[in-house]
């Protein structure tokens, strides 16, 4: 009888300990919460130069590329979940759900690119900029 009782509170234990590790619309990585304010100019053209310079030979923001298009993507992700798949894209692929999927539809392991967490940041105003128009 005590073991009927047991199993499902050790069951809990586990789905709760399990779903602890990340929160599936942040992602996995170091941005834990980002704050956008009113859409930064100089930050989106900055985040646009490293677009340029490390993106654009997977990415187009209309249609596929290697990987996904971007068009739409803040409306699609939190600012935190696009930030954490810039800085920390293997982790992502293999341990957010959302990540996941992408790296099952387009078959590509998206590669890091040495960018900072600032440079992130930029690149997400790039996207902001993009999506706003």
């Amino acid at each position: 009888m005590k073991t009927l009782v047991l199993i499902p509170v050790l069951l809990f234990a586990v789905l709760f300990a399990a779903g602890c590790g990340s929160d599936e619309e942040i992602g996995i990585g170091p941005v834990k919460k980002v704050t956008l304010g009113a859409f930064d100019k100089s930050l989106s053209e900055k985040g646009r130069t490293i677009f340029d310079q490390k993106c654009v030979a997977c990415h187009k923001f209309d249609s596929k590329l290697v990987g996904p298009p971007l068009k739409g993507v803040t409306q699609r992700r939190k600012p935190e979940w696009i930030m954490n798949m810039i800085l920390n894209p293997e982790q992502m692929t293999k341990e957010d759900v959302a990540a996941k999927q992408l790296f099952g539809q387009y078959l590509t392991q998206m590669t890091f690119q040495n960018v900072s967490e600032d440079d992130a940041r930029s690149i997400l105003e790039y996207f902001r900029l993009v999506d706003s128009n």
